[in-house]
C-alpha cells in the first residue's frame, strides 16, 4: 500500500524529488519520505503501520484458512517472516483499506483515478519508472529498462496474500497496490 496526499501541490511538469524534510509519520511512528510526480505527492515506500490512524489496532496473526474467511480488517507479513516487513511493508486486506483510516492523518489510499493520473503522466513505461531496488525484482524486462526507478516512487515486488485461501503469492515478481475504489477485493 502506498498513499497520496489529501492536499494536492502546485502542478509541475517534471518529476521532482522533495527535500528530505518532506516526510510523513504514521501513528506508529514509522517515517516515510515523499516524492512529487506531476501534481501529485506520493509516499515513496509501502506502509508498515499496525494501527488505524484513529489509534485502533489492526488485527494480525491469522492462519491461511482464517485469512480466507475474514470479513474484517487485518494485516500480514509475507510468509509470516517479519524481516519481509522491513523491506516490503505489510500486506493489508480490503477491509482495512475500505475503512478510509489506514493511511496517516492527512493522507489517503489513492483512488483508481489517482493511479491512472500517475501512470498516464509517466507514460508507456510507467511500471519501470515506478519500480525500485532492482536486486529484488525477478523480471529482467522491468529492471533492464533504461527508465527503471527514475520516478523516485520505489515500488517493490512485495507480492500479496490472496483473500480466498490466505496463501502468499508473487514476491519478487509483482508489486500489488490497493486502490480505495472498490472493484475487486480478492487480494
Amino acid at each position: 500500500i502506498t498513499a497520496t496526499s489529501d492536499s494536492p501541490e502546485d502542478v509541475n511538469i517534471e518529476i521532482e524529488m522533495l527535500e528530505s524534510d518532506s516526510i510523513v509519520v504514521d501513528i506508529d511512528g514509522n517515517v516515510y519520505e515523499t516524492v512529487q510526480i506531476g501534481d501529485q505527492v506520493w509516499m515513496k515506500e509501502n506502509l508498515k503501520v499496525t494501527h488505524y490512524n484513529n489509534g485502533d489496532e489492526i488485527p494480525t496473526g491469522y492462519s491461511n484458512s482464517e485469512w480466507g474467511n475474514l470479513s474484517s480488517g487485518a494485516y500480514a507479513v509475507y510468509d509470516d517472516n517479519e524481516s519481509n516487513a522491513d523491506v516490503y511493508g505489510y500486506l493489508y486486506n480490503w477491509y482495512v483499506v475500505e475503512t478510509g483510516i489506514l493511511a496517516p492523518a492527512g493522507w489517503h489510499v489513492p483512488t483508481d483515478e489517482e493511479w491512472s493520473t500517475l501512470t498516464n503522466y509517466l507514460g508507456s513505461d510507467a511500471g519501470s519508472q515506478l519500480a525500485g531496488m532492482a536486486d529484488l525484482w525477478n523480471d529482467g524486462d522491468l529492471e533492464n529498462n533504461a527508465n527503471f526507478g527514475t520516478s523516485g516512487f520505489t515500488g517493490l515486488p512485495g507480492g500479496y496474500r490472496y483473500s480466498n485461501d490466505g496463501d502468499y503469492y508473487a514476491m519478487g515478481h509483482n508489486g500489488s497496490f490497493w486502490s480505495s475504489s472498490e472493484s475487486d477485493n480478492n487480494f
